[in-house]
């Protein structure tokens, strides 16, 4: 029951903080790399909301930013651009998305959006196109993409639950791309890890989300 109220609480505070802007970082590496926005090193992109935008800790802290870390620590190999906004839907990350797939030219997109979406009660079906569509926007500009899925409590409704989690799935299967089942995981259940508006992750916590991502990212470099 907590878990579920904690989940409930972050899915509220994402909906309801402004919209401010990430800092972006540079970093990144491939086999193949092709030439990012910034000197020669290939691009990795993250779009998402204030869970990827650093929202109520030290900049450089987030989980975004140890990922920076992490693939550059043997020398710069990545840029790592973060343009997670707080409060972002889908909706806006489609209208944003192509701008920066033609500025940044991103060898890898990393999508962690969809949990404002079922805040504001909006459809879906709504939720499922925007996300797909990014993907098949990164797909065509030959990027490689990782989904990071979101859960909701059941209080939601047990059905619309179960279709929220089962979306980023389907995007997924359908689209053969790599997906993190649940960004949270291992950070929701433990109010500890959270800060004292006991709704965003503290800076501790942000190792265990990069954890939770490095496993499906690491083959994708």
């Amino acid at each position: 029951m907590r878990c579920k109220l904690l989940i409930a609480l972050i899915l509220l505070v994402l909906g309801f903080f402004g919209r401010a802007h990430a800092e972006p970082s540079a970093t990144s590496q491939t086999s193949s790399p092709k030439q990012g926005s910034q000197g020669n090193l290939p691009v990795l992109l993250v779009l998402g909301d204030s869970l990827s935008a650093e929202y109520g800790i030290s900049r450089g802290e987030g989980w975004v930013s140890l990922l920076e870390r992490r693939v550059n620590e043997r020398g710069p190999t990545w840029q790592v651009f973060n343009a997670s906004i707080s409060g972002e839907t889908t909706a806006g990350g489609l209208s944003r998305l192509p701008d920066l797939l033609q500025q940044k030219k991103p060898q890898i997109v990393i999508i962690e959006l969809g949990a404002n979406d079922a805040l504001r009660g909006l459809a879906l079906s709504s939720s499922e196109k925007n996300l797909r569509a990014m993907v098949q926007l990164s797909l065509k500009a030959k990027a490689k993409v990782l989904l990071l899925g979101m859960r909701i409590p059941s209080n939601y409704g047990a059905t619309y639950s179960k279709q929220f989690a089962s979306m980023y799935s389907s995007i997924a299967t359908t689209e053969r791309i790599s997906i993190v089942p649940f960004f949270l995981k291992g950070v929701a259940e433990k109010p500890e890890l959270f800060q004292a508006d006991r709704l965003h992750p503290r800076a501790e916590a942000q190792a265990i989300l990069l954890q939770n991502v490095w496993g499906k990212l690491a083959p994708l470099l």
